[in-house]
């Protein structure tokens, strides 16, 4: 992996971009993940944290974060920092100041969201003075030292300067106690009957248990509304629109993320389910839906990125790729197999994903961008459906059903089972598809005599140098 780390200084709190330019960069070749370091511990700032990442209508990428005393959250004298980049991530401006006070005063936390019919950026931060969110005072005094208020900050000249607003008494509910932005990026409804509302996650404490709720706008920002907390167990949380305008709710939550849907445009949710697919250990991530504007007929519509750190610690920053809307997570690569903490994406001009994410045990914020010809993978529909009865010592037919789910065909490719120890089972040819189309294959399976209870089969579909997997459990009777 490239990396490149700034190191020369403008000043006390600025740092010089690798390099600084305004012209188009050509786009990396297809099939590779870039990075680089756009912070670096001890240049500029102490410390570094909490990335947000968003692309401007104009189709500049904006990068936010924390510019910290220490690694604590607030209350601390915590500045919100923002770079540049106008040729797609390739060259990043100078770091500059969005928001920073003298102490106690600190903003932290920040999550950037794009109104794409006006093209206004709004960047959300949590604003503290004597308390953070656990030590909130209940209330939504705006002048409240005690009370950890919801601020943003808003550029109309595509993030060059910022105007800072309150919202507090706008969407706090007084009963609440610590509330905040959610880092990351909000979303802009683009279907249905609240197309055009803006949406901001947060975080909020209510009588000792965290919850997530929506603040959502209809006017473009003038005015904000909450709608109602799900939780308990709430905590940093993401939301994307689905092909069907659903919203889906995406949280942060140990072993596994959970979800919630809302039909009522982020209004009301579900409860919190588990998804099983998701491994977490409790770490903010990342969710979006690659193609928000593709109609529900394109494949593209349902296809969704997510990323985190894919193990028990803050390690394993791996990408997954949905291809029905987040029932199932088939394909996935790791970025980056170190430490590693928050993660968010979002969809560059030329179509690439770029990725902010912190790195190493918080010494980086790496900025790094991939296609989905590096992540790999198809999307593809694997159904297993074992014979009625499968017995030991026999052998029989497993029928495995592929569907193409990409925007593409697929080339004649091949669907490998794998078995459990002692099984044998044969590779099968599967002919080319069609988007949409699907094809039923036989695989030949053996099972060993004196074997019994549950057993799990894999389908691993390949072609055109991608790959699908999908798994069954069978009962094998003696």
């Amino acid at each position: 992996m490239k990396r490149t780390v700034p190191v020369a200084l403008l000043g006390a709190a600025l740092l010089v971009a690798t390099t600084t330019g305004t012209a188009q960069a050509a786009s990396p070749a297809p099939g590779t993940l870039t990075s680089q370091d756009l912070t670096v511990n001890g240049v500029g700032s102490p410390y570094y944290r909490i990335p947000a990442l968003t692309t401007s209508v104009e189709g500049t990428v904006l990068a936010a974060y924390d510019a910290r005393p220490t690694l604590g959250d607030l209350p601390s004298n915590i500045g919100v920092m923002l770079r540049r980049s106008t040729d797609g991530g390739t060259t990043w401006q100078a770091q500059q100041v969005v928001r920073k006070d003298a102490a106690p005063q600190g903003y932290g936390d920040p999550s950037l969201l794009v109104d794409r019919t006006n093209g206004r950026i709004f960047l959300f931060y949590a604003a503290g003075v004597n308390q953070g969110f656990f030590g909130s005072a209940t209330g939504n005094d705006e002048s409240d030292p005690n009370v950890l208020q919801a601020d943003y900050s808003y550029s109309d000249d595509d993030g060059l300067t910022w105007t800072h607003r309150r919202i507090t008494k706008q969407i706090k509910n007084p009963a609440w106690g610590g509330m905040f932005a959610s880092s990351g990026e909000g979303i802009q409804l683009r279907n249905g009957v609240h197309k055009g509302r803006l949406i901001q996650q947060y975080a909020i404490r209510n009588n000792g248990a965290n919850y997530a709720v929506s603040a959502y706008s209809d006017d473009h920002g003038a005015t904000w509304k909450t709608g109602t907390p799900v939780g308990p167990g709430g905590d940093e949380n993401k939301t994307v629109e689905l092909n069907d305008g659903t919203i889906m709710l995406n949280n942060r939550s140990a072993p596994y993320r959970t979800i919630a849907y809302s039909t009522d445009g982020g209004v009301t949710y579900t409860p919190f389910v588990q998804d099983t697919e998701l491994p977490d250990p409790a770490n903010n991530g990342s969710i979006m839906r690659y193609a928000p504007d593709a109609p529900a007929s394109n494949p593209q519509s349902s296809w969704l990125l997510f990323s985190n750190t894919e193990a028990t610690s803050r390690k394993n920053l791996t990408v997954k790729m949905s291809c029905d809307n987040g029932k199932t997570w088939p394909i996935k690569k790791v970025v980056d197999a170190g430490a590693a903490a928050y993660s968010t994406l979002t969809r560059l001009p030329d179509g690439r994903l770029g990725l902010l994410y912190e790195r190493g045990n918080y010494e980086h914020i790496t900025y790094s961008s991939f296609d989905l010809k590096w992540l790999g993978g198809t999307c593809a529909d694997i159904t297993i459906t074992p014979p009625a009865t499968l017995k030991a010592g026999t052998s029989a037919e497993v029928t495995v059903r592929v569907v193409n789910r990409m925007d593409v065909p697929r080339s004649a490719g091949t669907v490998d089972l794998a078995v459990p120890s002692g099984w044998t089972a044969t590779r099968t040819a599967i002919p080319a598809m069609r988007p949409g189309e699907g094809a039923n294959i036989k695989v030949p399976v053996t099972v060993p005599a004196g074997t019994s209870g549950n057993a799990t089969l894999t389908a691993t579909y390949r072609a055109d140098g991608k790959q699908a997997s999908g798994s069954a459990t069978v009962t094998v009777t003696p």
